[in-house]
């Protein structure tokens, strides 16, 4: 590895690190550069999700603040997506290495198409709450859903985020800074789960994961820190079009 490939991979760990906190999304960032850089996709998947464990707990614990007085309720939901996290990571490990290749840019895709219209589902969320006045409590419905994307996290993570905020804004009555910090919360969940069992049992790099971990560690606490003041607009404007890329990418590959 060179220098400068050290240096592309420690400022993609920032950057992913701070979008994962503030918007989710961050492997759309991390998982093309690694590519682009000659990583298969399987060991750029499994050090992604190794690597960017430490950057989702740092952006959980800078939204402790939010989640005063929510943790038990957190640690409900976080068991749902532990068990689909370990289903995903079983999936990745036992599936063949072609089909992996295969679904990759479907699930980029859709990652974007989230990622797009997540603006839309926070107002019609917000829209609904309004008209309805009335509160929404866990159901089996939001435990079974988060199980879902759990084992999507473990599988592929990118826009697990995403996932989670559409699904708890409108399953739950919660403020959407609380919703925020859950999030974090439970996506770091799905990256450490995830990041074990590829790091004992998954192809992976390790200096890809140090400059990572070291990154996104770093980026977590700074979207944690200015994630209410930088527009949305713009980080997710930049995660569509390096999604876009990989997409391409990927296809012609």
């Amino acid at each position: 590895m060179t220098w400068w490939h050290a240096l592309i991979i420690f400022v993609a760990g920032v950057w992913a690190g701070g979008i994962n906190t503030v918007v989710g999304s961050g492997t759309l960032v991390t998982f093309p550069v690694l590519v682009a850089l000659g990583y298969p996709p399987v060991t750029a998947t499994t050090s992604n999700a190794v690597g960017l464990a430490p950057g989702t707990i740092s952006g959980a614990y800078g939204y402790r603040a939010e989640l005063v007085g929510y943790w038990p309720q957190v640690a409900r939901f976080s068991v749902s997506v532990f068990l689909g996290a370990i289903g995903g990571t079983a999936a990745l490990l036992t599936l063949p290495g072609d089909a992996f290749e295969t679904i990759v840019p479907v699930l980029v895709g859709l990652a974007v198409v989230l990622v797009i219209v997540q603006p839309r589902v926070s107002k019609w969320v917000q829209r609904r709450r309004e008209a309805s006045g009335s509160e929404h409590k866990p159901g089996p419905l939001l435990f079974g859903l988060l199980f879902v994307i759990g084992i999507y996290g473990g599988y592929f993570t990118a826009a697990q985020g995403v996932m989670m905020m559409a699904v708890m804004g409108m399953l739950l009555s919660e403020p959407m800074q609380r919703l925020n910090g859950v999030k974090n919360a439970l996506s770091a969940v799905v990256n450490v789960v995830a990041g074990v069992i590829y790091a004992f049992v998954a192809p992976v790099s390790w200096p890809v994961i140090g400059l990572l971990a070291l990154g996104s560690t770093v980026g977590g606490q700074l979207g944690a820190k200015i994630g209410r003041k930088l527009p949305p607009a713009v980080l997710r404007g930049v995660i569509v079009v390096i999604g876009l890329a990989a997409v391409v990418q990927l296809l012609l590959k």
